[in-house]
């Protein structure tokens, strides 16, 4: 989890146990982008467990243009160094300072999902903004993404995770367009996460350059979220890296790998722990990304080495989440977590990469997608914008960029999951 100094990712209301809230408030305001009386929450039995209705008829995809749309109004800097970046909160006006790069990241995902749908985006445009954000100086002689942007060059401090992150990004960038400049940007990355790595707690990454080995400092710690995206980000460069960066590149990502089933899988569910500490302490704390990264990464070195240990481990880890992160939720009898949708997006996309080895993945997809649908009814502000809290009971921190990157690329990886295309409509 990225518990860092920003005020807006405190998370009072979470405790240590995974799930969500089942309480239920009074039905909150709904927003209407269509014509007609906006639609009242329906009873909590009625709930995403049931199959939806889909009065609009469109697609995801199509959807996820329209949300798209409404995120470019109200969260795209226009004038200025900026320009083009977007906020990390609106509060009834756009303003001037871009976001944070986990911010950025998540919205360019999903508009990574649009762009292969065959939308026009503005994709390689979004892309290249990355570069606002990297700087050379650092904890480390090595170059990296900072975690803030003046609209022009990179500040504030460098995370593994978010690097890692934006490798994943950039490596799809070039999946999709066949730029070489973003397969050279993606092995920058790699130096920059080799600077991460010692023989510290047994191996591993720690999360921030400059938090490494202060056992004083709890944020000073070697976490699932560093390591379980740098190796995915691994396994997916080694698929397109040049022959003689081969052999370290996997056997960096199966070192990472190895010590997060060492050190952070939670033998009883198969997911995954938060983190060890500096001073060797677990944090038990589980989070949906977390594990979703590990159930990829173990489909990925499956793909690479045909070992069926890692799909095993794979297969248990998604059962694990499944009954870990989904339960009643908002008065609803079956939910994903009513908050961090970013989260539960990166564990419902390992579902998808599992789903051709697993047939259970497929109903916790399905269960998403009925989630997706009661949360595009019933979890938006009147501007159209998606609530943190998918069960519609409360916005929760809605006016982050984070909340709405996660629902277009919720909108994005469905519409592709289902085999949608921009001229095909479901």
């Amino acid at each position: 989890m990225k518990i860092r100094t920003f005020l807006w990712l405190l998370l009072p209301m979470l405790a240590l146990s995974c799930g969500g809230d089942d309480s239920d408030n009074a039905a909150p305001q709904t927003p209407d982008t269509d014509q007609g009386e906006k639609p009242d929450r329906p009873d909590p039995d009625e709930g995403p467990d049931e199959e939806p209705e889909n009065p609009d008829g469109i697609s995801y995809g199509q959807r996820g243009l329209e949300f798209f749309d409404l995120v470019n109004r109200y969260y795209r800097i226009q004038n200025g160094s900026a320009a083009g970046l977007y906020v990390e909160n609106y509060n009834g006006t756009t303003g001037s300072s871009p976001s944070y790069l986990w911010g950025y990241d998540g919205l360019i995902s999903g508009v990574a999902t649009l762009h292969e749908l065959g939308y026009e985006v503005n994709y390689e445009a979004m892309v290249d903004r990355f570069e606002a954000y990297y700087r050379t100086s650092g904890a480390v002689n090595v170059g990296g993404y900072g975690s803030a942007t003046d609209g022009r060059y990179g500040s504030g401090d460098r995370y593994y995770d978010d690097n890692a992150i934006v490798g994943l990004d950039l490596v799809e960038a070039y999946e999709l367009t066949g730029e070489q400049k973003y397969l050279d940007r993606a092995k920058r990355i790699v130096a920059f996460l080799h600077s991460g790595e010692d023989d510290l707690l047994g191996g591993g990454l720690w999360w921030n350059e400059s938090l490494k080995n202060n056992p004083n400092d709890g944020n000073s710690n070697k976490p699932t979220c560093s390591n379980g995206f740098a190796t995915l980000f691994l396994l997916r460069y080694y698929a397109l890296c040049t022959m003689e960066e081969k052999v370290d590149v996997l056997a960096f990502a199966r070192r990472l790998y190895e010590w997060l089933v060492a050190n952070l899988r939670d033998p009883s569910d198969g997911c995954y722990w938060n983190d060890r500490s500096a001073a060797g302490v677990i944090n038990p704390t589980k989070w949906a990304y977390n594990t979703g990264v590990m159930i990829s990464c173990g489909v990925r070195l499956y793909r690479i080495t045909a070992d069926p240990a890692y799909l095993d481990l794979a297969r248990e880890s998604a059962d694990g989440a499944y009954r870990c992160f989904v339960g009643p939720a908002g008065g609803l009898t079956q939910a994903y977590p009513d908050h961090d949708p970013w989260f539960t997006i990166k564990l419902v996309r390992s579902f998808m990469d599992l789903a051709p080895y697993h047939e259970p993945a497929k109903e916790y997809i399905d269960l998403f997608i009925r989630y997706l649908d009661h949360a595009w009814q019933y979890a938006r502000t009147p501007e159209g914008l998606f609530y943190e809290n998918w069960t519609g009971v409360s916005p929760g921190r809605s006016e982050q960029l984070l909340m709405q990157g996660a629902a277009l690329e919720s909108l994005g990886a469905v519409a592709l999951y289902r085999g949608e295309t921009a001229q095909k409509s479901m």
